[in-house]
């Protein structure tokens, strides 16, 4: 009997968005894999890299174009990296996008001989890359990180032993010290010690982790309830919605109940929150946009919240939610979540046949 076959579905914004053509809808859109599959996906805001059996390849609106001789890649706006057996270089995106890579790398790092074990992007011997300048930063030598992610203005390390090391900017909150300012060095999240984690991931300006018993830890910017606590910008967008199809130009009830509940609202958490999912939830992956959180349950389920303007969501319309909700499409087309890759106004799974 043939293994059910896997296949990566996409929602939300798109490449042809992004270069001002129609984009393909609310729906899901299929990543065309080939005979080769697609095992790995890198997403940009106008672009994403895909690992297929042949090696990988830059698509982007009207483009595909494989990427011969390398095995990773750490994408943006201004740059792409690319790590393969031997160095790793960084390429501006015109360059990246273009007929071929041509001329020398932005920037380029020889690697030693491959350990038997591999650290994925960003990660790098004695540091880390980042797709844009000064592309590597040394890690001091008492974080021992096993992965690491990056955010718009900061960046998360997963130790050796479950610990989480955050730095950079902190003005949403998103290192989750309790305060606001920045850190310069990677320093000891003690808020979860303690408690190992197994999975980290960084949004735009707010952050995410998963305890090894499948608890999910949100801290950080709630502006969009990309954190699923209370937002108070969606609760008045509810407000003036249900007042408007009221029908009345005075202060409606709606707006009023607001004003009583504002101190319910939370718009930076600065500390690691627990967060409840429906029916108590175990959390197997999580992944970050730039203003929306995915989640993959044990159960292979897919649950998302946040931002949903461009439909990233998964629900079929373009509304924003601060409550977790599952993706139903899935469910009803009997499809089992494996993965996660959020991009920063897109979301990518990889689905089974059940």
């Amino acid at each position: 009997m043939a293994a059910p076959a896997c296949l990566w579905l996409v929602f939300g914004f798109s490449p042809e968005e992004a270069a001002g053509e129609p984009g393909p809808g609310p729906g899901p859109g299929r990543l065309e894999a080939g005979p080769e599959g697609i095992s790995r996906v890198w997403p940009a805001w106008s672009y994403v890299v895909v690992e297929t059996g042949a090696g990988l390849e830059v698509r982007s609106a009207g483009l595909r174009r494989r990427l011969p001789g390398w095995a990773e890649a750490l994408p943006s706006e201004t740059h792409l990296v690319l790590r393969g057996a031997a160095a790793v270089g960084a390429w501006r995106r015109e360059a990246a996008l273009g007929a071929a890579l041509q001329g020398e790398p932005a920037w380029s790092r020889p690697l030693p001989p491959e350990p038997p074990w591999r650290r994925p992007l960003p990660l790098l011997p004695g540091g880390f890359a980042t797709p844009r300048p000064p592309f590597f930063t040394a890690l001091p030598a008492g974080v021992r990180a096993r992965r690491l992610v990056l955010g718009t203005e900061h960046a998360l390390a997963l130790g050796a032993a479950g610990e989480v090391f955050s730095w950079g900017g902190g003005r949403h909150g998103q290192l989750g010290h309790g305060q606001l300012e920045a850190e310069l060095q990677p320093r000891l999240l003690e808020a979860l010690a303690g408690v190992p984690m197994r999975v980290v991931a960084a949004g735009g300006w707010h952050s995410a982790s998963v305890s090894e018993a499948g608890d999910l830890y949100m801290w950080g910017w709630n502006e969009s309830g990309q954190l699923a606590l209370p937002s108070k910008a969606l609760a008045e967008e509810r407000a003036r919605d249900e007042d408007k199809g009221a029908g009345s130009t005075k202060l409606m009830p709606c707006q009023e109940q607001l004003a009583a509940q504002d101190a319910a609202f939370i718009s930076i958490q600065a500390f690691p929150a627990l967060l409840d999912l429906p029916q108590d939830l175990e959390v197997s992956a999580v992944s970050c946009g730039s203003r929306h959180t995915a989640v993959v349950t044990r159960d292979g389920e897919l649950y998302t919240w946040g931002w949903g303007k461009y439909g990233q969501l998964g629900h079929g319309n373009n509304t924003s939610s601060d409550q977790a909700r599952r993706v139903e499409h899935l469910v009803a087309e009997g499809l089992r979540v494996e993965e996660v890759v959020c991009g920063p106004w897109t979301t990518y799974v990889r689905v089974r046949e059940q």
